[in-house]
């Protein structure tokens, strides 16, 4: 098991550092570097790779599909090969089916024989920060676009974008807040592809070709920066109610179509380290809903089941329902206590809303070469939206 792993910058600085089992000595990080740094050995300039100790290991899947299995299998342990640091490396060959990457995770057709299909998911995680009012500070949208093949011999797929899709800051300033159900304008930072993916005509009509490996892998990550509307807006306000008392509001808005459902929500906030108790008003009729102060961390949570873009409609506009929760908070004074508003907070929500994306990336087609007139195997396109960072300040 691996002990410390760390990441260094060329003078030294840590730029990521993890200490798993506390079992190694302190500065062990700035030991490594000046080791590093200042080699001295008669029969080499540089550093090796790999020096001191320690158990080399591989991440090569070809490797460890001998491993991974979907189901047990008896296997002779006397015919095994030796597990060493050494035998990881070698391509021996293989002598258990590993069925991990392959096996599809829809019943296989009748007779048993393999279900031909595809699966490609476009996963969004949101980080949005709102001020107390509701209004949008900062924004981040992170992709991917997931495929998983279980498509026997490998055949070319054609994966087709929105036609208007851009890279780079370069696209116009100006936001259409069309459903992100539909296609439309795409403006991202940046993205990156898989090695299997070929550009060749990604810049004329931003389709990308490839011959997928088995198993799951991305054929794409971005990262959006461009103003996009969100699919919730919070707003929180924390208020002295009397000399040991205060009132907190919550209202989570839901601005999608009435056709989505989001799932799984939470929200939480954190308050003062003297807050002692707290009672919970929910709307009349609230159903799905409930609400807890945990102690030992001293934060109120308040879970909806799902929620549905309600809409009411009058005779002169369109208003969104929202969701309210009403908070009191019951403290002990401290002659330390600080400011209340400063010791709580901020808010954290937390959901996943399927078949929804905020940048509203397409999928326009997914082609498969056939193989024959008969060739017809299965196509899957799914999105997904999940916060990653959902905050309101109060």
């Amino acid at each position: 098991m691996i002990s410390q792993f760390f990441v260094l910058s060329q003078r030294g600085d840590h730029i990521v550092f993890r200490d798993y089992r506390g079992e190694v000595p302190k500065g062990s990080a700035e030991i490594f570097f000046r080791k590093v740094k200042f080699w001295n050995d008669d029969e080499a300039e540089e550093a090796p790779p790999v020096f001191d100790f320690g158990y080399p290991q591989t991440t090569s899947t070809e490797v460890l599909k001998s491993y991974i299995f979907n189901e047990p299998i008896m296997v002779d342990a006397g015919r095994l090969p030796p597990l060493g640091p050494a035998a990881m490396f070698m391509q021996g060959t293989k002598r258990m089916p590993g069925t991990a990457v392959t096996k599809s995770v829809v019943a296989t057709e009748p007779g048993g024989k393999k279900r031909e299909e595809i699966f490609v998911d476009i996963i969004e995680r949101i980080s949005v920060t709102f001020s107390s009012s509701g209004y949008i500070l900062t924004s981040e949208i992170d992709g991917t676009i997931q495929m998983k093949s279980y498509l026997s011999g490998n055949p070319e797929i054609r994966l087709a974008l929105n036609e208007d899709l851009s890279i780079g800051r370069t696209g116009s300033s100006t936001f259409d807040y069309r459903s992100s159900s539909g296609g439309g304008t795409v403006v991202l930072d940046d993205c990156n592809f898989h090695e299997s993916v070929h550009l060749d005509s990604f810049d004329i009509d931003r389709t990308l070709s490839l011959i997928p490996p088995d198993g799951e892998f991305p054929v794409m990550n971005y990262r959006m920066t461009q103003e996009f509307k969100p699919p919730f807006r919070v707003t929180a306000l924390i208020e002295e109610a009397g000399p040991s008392r205060a009132e907190v509001l919550l209202k989570i808005r839901a601005d999608f179509s009435a056709n989505v459902t989001a799932n799984t929500i939470t929200v939480q906030m954190p308050v003062p380290s003297y807050t002692m108790r707290a009672s919970f008003e929910l709307e009349a009729g609230a159903v799905g809903q409930t609400t807890d102060f945990k102690e030992g961390s001293r934060r109120l949570e308040w879970n909806l089941k799902k929620a549905i873009a309600f809409t009411v409609l009058t005779y002169f506009f369109i208003s969104q329902l929202q969701r309210i929760l009403l908070c009191n908070i019951f403290y002990v004074l401290l002659w330390n206590a600080g400011n209340l508003t400063k010791e709580a907070g901020p808010v954290n929500m937390n959901f996943t809303i399927p078949m929804y994306n905020a940048s509203k990336l397409q999928v326009r087609y997914l082609q498969i070469a056939k193989k024959s007139k008969t060739y017809n195997p299965y196509r899957w396109v799914r999105y997904v939206t999940q916060a990653n960072s959902y905050v309101a300040r109060l």
